[in-house]
């Protein structure tokens, strides 16, 4: 039998980083095993399931380049096939109308929670055909009362649960509408799904679940339910911990790789390998080798994989994602090197795409002030001698290249009897505005003749314009 795996998210919010986790693990076991990877959209909490969140769902995906081989399906697309499901268990006698007001059901859970017993349907309607004409209805499932369902986990190993203490669900709602625990039992029937791969804050609903598939007579997967993810702090991974969502993680300027990279090693490892290309990842992955412990989310390890990301990828293709903090920072580019130039330059510096441009502007912006830490350091009354020296020895270059400026800065510095510290700090202050930058000769090269000369005049006024304050 082909292996058949799903990602089946909730629209109700962004893709969060756990969910991302899942939908990996997932599409790698497909992919490693030949089968299909299907996505399926649950969207039957009407109140809350949104467009938008489906659009940060398909988002994600696509950033992460998880494709998928179905889909994407939508429950709400497929309410006919919950209907006729629900009608089948009933004509069956494996569901039954329930006539209990919400009311009733809370007031029973309260008497058994007093009696010190486990809180849960009791069954009332599971036998009665005294069935009120007027009265709303629910559908429940006849869960079996007596036997074992046994979890043959794939992550977490073997888990029993007895049948007494499952109650019967509700499989359709008194409007009609299916539940939760329905959709995704004929949905996992009727796609096919071999394998199903999520979070453990679902292992209490397999059990249900597999009952369900039993009174259908359908084949059961195979389950894999993974740990969650927690904060460095011990708790469940949240806001509070920083980004969460993945297309935070674009927005703070993290290459896709990385991401990926960083997720599969949380809560899976093959020996000690840290880095994985998208063809290792398909060749090594086994669900076996997933933890049965909760992982703690570390973002500079994250920070780590990113920067590794950024100096190693092929730079077109960092390019390519650097073009999109380009637009969303507003940086006009047209005036100075090109991204790959920059990449270049810049890539073993940066941990992050958007620090990349945030400490890169003055490769194609002018600026009117300089920092001010770095100008007081350095654009003292001493250094006006060695600018004009370096200004002029660039003003006389016929050709601005890394070498030539190279060669000007040290005959500036020569011309003096000045070490190059003396010369090289007041030259990157004035043609950047502040202390950091790659080599002053590829720099210069970058930011041009004009600009450089401009800039260096512009450093001589605040140098002279401070020595008269003083």
């Amino acid at each position: 039998m082909s292996t058949v795996t799903r990602f089946a998210p909730s629209p109700t919010g962004y893709l969060h980083v756990g969910g991302a986790r899942t939908a990996l693990y997932s599409w790698l076991y497909a992919k490693k095993t030949g089968g299909k990877f299907i996505l399926r959209i649950e969207d039957t909490d009407l109140e809350r399931s949104t467009q938008a969140s489906v659009d940060a769902i398909m988002d994600g995906m696509n950033w992460l380049e998880l494709d998928w081989d179905e889909g994407p399906f939508y429950q709400t697309k497929r309410f006919d096939l919950y209907k006729e499901v629900v009608a089948q268990l009933l004509a069956e006698g494996k569901a039954y109308k329930c006539f209990c007001t919400p009311e009733e059901v809370d007031a029973m859970r309260e008497a058994q929670m007093a009696a010190g017993e486990k809180p849960k349907y009791n069954g009332m309607w599971r036998e009665r055909t005294d069935h009120p004409a007027d009265k709303p209805f629910c559908i429940r499932f006849k869960n079996p009362l007596d036997g074992v369902v046994v979890i043959d986990d794939m992550i977490k190993g073997r888990i029993e649960v007895a049948n007494a203490e499952l109650d019967d669900l509700v499989i359709a709602r008194s409007d009609g509408t299916p539940t939760y625990n329905l959709t995704v039992v004929v949905d996992d029937w009727k796609m096919g799904v071999t394998h199903v791969i999520r979070g453990d804050d679902h292992v209490n609903n397999t059990p249900r679940q597999m009952n369900i598939l039993a009174a259908l007579g359908a084949t059961l997967p195979k389950y894999a339910h993974v740990p969650m993810i927690l904060g460095d702090d011990g708790k469940r991974l949240s806001k509070r911990h920083g980004a969460v969502g993945v297309m935070q993680y674009r927005d703070n300027g993290f290459l896709p790789e990385a991401l990926l990279n960083y997720l599969v090693r949380l809560g899976w490892s093959h020996g000690d390998q840290e880095i994985f290309s998208r063809d290792e990842l398909v060749e090594l992955f086994d669900l076996s080798a997933c933890n049965r412990a909760p992982s703690a989310f570390n973002t500079e390890k994250l920070l780590w994989l990113n920067q590794h990301y950024i100096r190693t990828s092929p730079v077109a293709h960092v390019a390519k994602h650097l073009q999109w903090h380009v637009e969303d920072q507003k940086l006009e580019i047209s005036n100075g090197p090109s991204l790959e130039q920059l990449i270049a330059v810049q890539g073993e510096r940066v941990k992050t795409l958007k620090e990349m441009i945030e400490v890169s502007r003055y490769f194609y912006e002018d600026f009117s002030a300089f920092e001010e830490n770095a100008a007081k350091k350095h654009l003292r009354p001493v250094a006006a001698e060695p600018l004009k020296a370096v200004q002029a020895h660039l003003a006389a270059l016929t050709e601005w290249t890394a070498e030539a400026v190279h060669a000007a800065i040290n005959g500036a510095a020569e011309s003096l009897g000045l070490g190059m510290g003396k010369v090289g700090m007041p030259l990157r202050v004035a043609v950047t505005g502040g202390g950091n930058s790659p080599s002053l000769d590829v720099t210069l090269a970058l930011i041009g003749k004009d600009r450089c000369l401009a800039r260096i005049d512009l450093a001589l006024a605040f140098i002279a314009e401070r020595g008269e304050a003083a």
